[in-house]
Order: structure tokens, then sequence, then C-alpha cells
């Protein structure tokens, strides 16, 4: 397996995962070959990053009229390791790799029922204002949470 430059050492990489979500590959998401479109992967890459801000709790404020702000995707990588097929059983897992003053560099990981490597990815997700645009800062509260998940 060739390893992707955003992975420094790949067991100690692995390592880092401690959220995951499993995902079974619809056939929606196969394309005519049999295999699962290129596209589906930032699909089970959104599906874990909802699941993982709704576990610390900031998706419930994000997505409430009232909360200031909100997340947007600013870039997502994908490498595609391994071939994953209509009914297969996934792992995607995700964990924090830094944080910044207003955004967090998000690295993900997609493993079948064998434990082989499908894919892996990263990318960078900003909280910016609703009404500006414009990046706003973590909030101390969610500094904490985010800082924990680092530990």
């Amino acid at each position: 397996m060739k390893i992707p430059s955003y992975i420094e050492n790949i067991n100690e990489w692995k390592e880092k995962f401690i959220f995951s979500i499993p995902v079974k590959v619809r056939f929606s998401e196969t394309d005519a070959f049999g295999h699962v479109n290129n596209t589906s992967a930032f699909v089970y890459f959104e599906e874990a990053r909802m699941e993982f801000f709704k576990h610390l709790g900031f998706m419930q404020k994000w997505a409430s009229v009232r909360y200031e702000t909100m997340i947007v995707v600013a870039d997502l990588q994908c490498d595609y390791i391994k071939q994953m097929t209509f009914d297969q059983k996934l792992s995607v897992s995700i964990h924090i790799n830094h944080i910044s003053r207003s955004s967090l560099d998000l690295h993900y990981m997609v493993v079948n029922e064998n434990a082989e490597f499908c894919l892996t990815g990263r990318g960078t997700v900003v909280q910016i204002s609703k009404n500006t645009g414009r990046s706003i800062p973590w909030d101390d509260e969610m500094k904490m949470v985010l800082e924990k998940e680092l530990e």
C-alpha cells in the first residue's frame, strides 16, 4: 500500500482513531462495474463527520436557527486503496489531526470487515458565521471538547 503524504507512520496513525461508524455499501453507491463509485467515499466521510460532531454535541448547536455559526468543508481529499462492493460492511473512522483558531484538520480511515484499508482521507472544516460567511474562532467550551479528543 502506498502511504499518503499526510500519514507519517501508518501503525501510529491507525491507533489515533477512536470514533467510528458502521456503513453497509448500498446498491445505489455502486457503479456499472459493480464496485463503489468514487463519489461515495465522500458520502461516507460526511456521514462519519456528522455523527462525530453529534457525538461532540456540536451539530445540535450548528443546526439551531438561534446559533450564529455553522461548519463548512474547506477541502477534502480521498485516497482509494482497495475496491469495495455492494453489501460489504465497512467501518468509517474519523479523528482530529489538528485544531486551529476556527478550523480542524480531520483524518478518515475506512476498513472492510477483514480490517483491510479501503480508503484514507483528510480534510479541513471551518466554523463560520451564518450571516457573514467569515470564520469564527472556537469558543472556550468547544475548544475544551476538541482538545480532549486529541488526548
